[in-house]
């Protein structure tokens, strides 16, 4: 199950609904066991940037951030896999040449990936999540998205 949280003045443009496809799009491409759970939090910078600080080092906002978990619920069994941190505010000053919605799709693939153990650190690694990310945006119709270097 993929839980959703927004802050109160969610922008209309970003259905729920999006985020939620976005991400099972993501984890099917993956291949993650159906019974898995994630969290999805669609904040702001400030909150962005006090976790940047906190766990990167890195005193300023960001596009998204992911905590990877490896818990598993005893009740149901299934796999917890973290939580994904989108800053719309970032998310839209971002999206200068597509849709802010595209944008924060992009930033939802991207989180779920470091989730599920992708990572850019170097060259080959990037490589990889970078194709991976073209492949699941192509999936949903944003095949002609430019990812940023990150």
């Amino acid at each position: 199950m993929i839980f959703i949280e927004t802050l109160k003045n969610h922008p209309s443009e970003l259905p729920i609904e999006l985020i939620d496809t976005t991400a099972h799009a993501a984890l099917a491409h993956q291949s993650a066991p159906p019974e898995s759970d994630l969290t999805i939090v669609l904040s702001n910078d400030a909150q962005l940037q006090e976790l940047n600080l906190q766990w990167m080092g890195i005193d300023a906002p960001t596009d998204v951030l992911s905590f990877p978990s490896e818990e598993t619920d005893p009740e149901t069994g299934s796999r917890y896999l973290g939580d994904v941190l989108i800053s719309l505010e970032t998310a839209a000053r971002q999206a200068s040449t597509h849709p802010l919605k595209a944008e924060v799709q992009l930033l939802v693939i991207h989180g779920i990936l470091h989730l599920l153990g992708h990572d850019h650190a170097n060259p080959a690694e990037k490589a990889r999540m970078w194709q991976a990310q073209a492949e699941i945006l192509a999936q949903l119709g944003l095949g002609d998205l430019q990812v940023r270097e990150q």
